[in-house]
C-alpha cells in the first residue's frame, strides 16, 4: 500500500497529515454520531424482525417460529465471525473497514427486502451479523482513539446510545411502517439509512492505521490479562439475562394479562435506558464498578418485582423503569471495563467481548424458549434474577483488576 511505504518511509502523505490527527482535547461530535447511527443501524438491523414477523413469515411460506429464528442466525453470524473476521483486517485502516461494514448492511439489508425464498433470507441474516461483528469490534476502539483519555468514556457513551434509540424508537417505528407499507419497505429504509451513514463517515470520522502484522494479542494472552476475563463473565451472564426477558417479554405479559401493552412497556424501558445511558456518560469516567453495580442491582430489583407482579400493571411498570435504567449504561460500561483491562490488548479482548455478547443473544433465546416450555412464563424472571446475583457476586469480587473501584489510565 502506498499509505504505508510513506509512512515507513518517514514521509507521510497530506492525507495522512490531516487523518491520522492526534486525540481531541473536546469530543468530535459529528464523527462520534456517526457512530452511534452505526451502532442504530447494527442493532435495529439485528431487532426489526421481530416487529414485522407475521407478515415476514406469511410472505416467505414459513411459521413465525422458523421466521425468528432470523435474529437467531444474525447473533450466531456475529458471534462465529467477529474474532477471525477482526484479526484478518486488523491491518486495515480504520475507515476503510467501517466502510466495509456499513457497506455489508446496506447489502444485507437489500437483500433481505427483495428476497421471495427463505434460505436467501437466511443467509443475508447471516451476512448482516457477519456485519455486525466487524463493527462492534470496531466502534468502541474507535471511538477511544478520537479522544483524550480522560474523555474516553463519555466517547463510547455517545455512541452506545445507537442502541437503546433502536429499541425504544427505531423497532416501533419500523413495526408501524412495516404494517403501513409493507415489511420490505423498512428494510429498503434501512439500506438507504446505511447508504447516508456512508457518506457521513467519508465526510466526518477521522482515519485510524490498523496494526502491524502479528501485533494483534491473541486470544490466550489476553484472556490470561488480569481483569479481562472477570468482565468476559460478567458480559455472557448480564446479556443472557436480558435477552431471556427482552425476547420473551410479549409472552410474559400475556400471562400477566397484559399482552396489549408490550408496545408501551418497552417504550418505558427504551426511555429509561436514554436516561440511563445519558447518566452513564456524565459518570463513566469516574466510576465504571459502582455504575455495573447499581445497573446490575436495579436490573434484579426489577426482576424480583415482575416475579410478584402478578396483579399489578402498575409494578410491571416500574420494573420495566427499573430495568431500562439498570440495562441502558451496560454496553458502554463492559466496552469500557474491558477497554480497561485489556490495556494493549484492548482491540482482542473488545472483539471477545463482541463475540461472547452475540453467543449470549443467541443463548439467551434458546434457554429462555426451553423455560416457557417447560415451566412457563412466570419462571422468566426468577431465572433472570438468579443470573443477575452471579453478575452482583461477579463484579463485587473483581474488585482489583475489571472493575476496580478507581479507573486508571486507559490506553487510547
Amino acid at each position: 500500500m502506498s499509505n504505508h511505504t510513506a509512512q515507513k518511509a518517514g514521509s507521510p502523505t497530506r492525507e495522512n497529515l490531516r487523518e491520522d490527527r492526534l486525540p481531541s482535547a473536546r469530543l468530535p461530535w459529528p464523527a462520534l454520531l456517526a457512530l452511534a447511527t452505526a451502532v442504530f443501524i447494527t442493532s435495529l438491523t439485528e431487532t426489526l424482525p421481530a416487529g414485522v414477523l407475521p407478515a415476514m413469515s406469511a410472505d416467505l411460506g414459513v411459521g413465525e417460529p422458523a421466521m425468528g429464528q432470523s435474529v437467531t442466525i444474525y447473533a450466531i453470524g456475529t458471534a462465529l465471525t467477529a474474532l477471525p473476521l477482526t484479526a484478518a483486517t486488523a491491518s486495515w485502516r480504520r475507515k476503510r473497514l467501517l466502510l466495509a461494514a456499513v457497506a455489508g448492511f446496506a447489502v444485507a439489508n437489500t437483500v433481505t427486502a427483495l428476497s421471495t425464498h427463505y434460505p436467501l433470507t437466511m443467509a443475508a441474516r447471516f451476512l448482516a451479523g457477519v456485519a455486525a461483528g466487524l463493527a462492534w469490534a470496531l466502534l468502541a476502539g474507535y471511538a477511544r482513539r478520537m479522544v483524550a483519555v480522560h474523555l474516553q468514556g463519555r466517547a463510547i457513551a455517545v455512541v452506545m446510545t445507537g442502541i437503546p434509540v433502536a429499541l425504544s424508537l427505531g423497532v416501533p417505528a419500523g413495526t408501524f411502517l412495516g404494517a403501513a407499507l409493507g415489511w420490505q419497505v423498512t428494510f429498503l429504509l434501512m439500506t438507504a439509512l446505511a447508504a447516508v451513514l456512508t457518506g457521513w463517515i467519508a465526510l466526518s470520522v477521522p482515519d485510524f492505521p490498523g496494526q502491524p502484522r502479528g501485533g494483534r494479542a491473541p486470544i490466550r494472552r489476553t484472556l490470561a490479562v488480569p481483569g479481562v476475563a472477570p468482565v468476559l463473565l460478567v458480559t455472557l451472564v448480564l446479556v443472557l439475562a436480558h435477552t431471556i426477558l427482552y425476547t420473551y417479554v410479549a409472552a410474559f405479559l400475556d400471562h400477566l394479562g397484559m399482552g396489549g401493552s408490550t408496545g408501551a412497556v418497552l417504550l418505558v424501558f427504551g426511555a429509561a435506558s436514554l436516561l440511563s445511558i445519558w447518566f452513564t456518560g456524565l459518570r463513566i469516567d469516574r466510576g465504571v464498578r459502582s455504575l455495573t453495580l447499581a445497573g446490575a442491582a436495579l436490573f434484579a430489583v426489577a426482576a424480583g418485582a415482575l416475579a410478584v407482579a402478578a396483579d399489578s400493571p402498575a409494578l410491571v411498570y416500574a420494573a420495566a423503569a427499573l430495568w431500562g435504567l439498570g440495562w441502558g449504561g451496560a454496553p458502554t460500561l463492559l466496552q469500557t471495563a474491558v477497554g480497561d483491562a485489556g490495556g494493549e490488548a484492548a482491540d482482542t479482548a473488545q472483539t471477545m467481548l463482541v463475540s461472547l455478547w452475540n453467543a449470549a443473544m443467541a443463548g439467551g433465546g434458546i434457554v429462555g424458549g426451553l423455560l416457557l416450555d417447560r415451566l412457563g412464563a412466570g419462571a422468566l424472571p426468577w431465572s433472570v434474577l438468579a443470573l443477575l446475583i452471579l453478575v452482583l457476586a461477579a463484579v463485587t469480587a473483581a474488585r482489583t483488576h475489571g472493575f476496580p473501584a478507581r479507573r486508571g489510565r486507559a490506553d487510547g
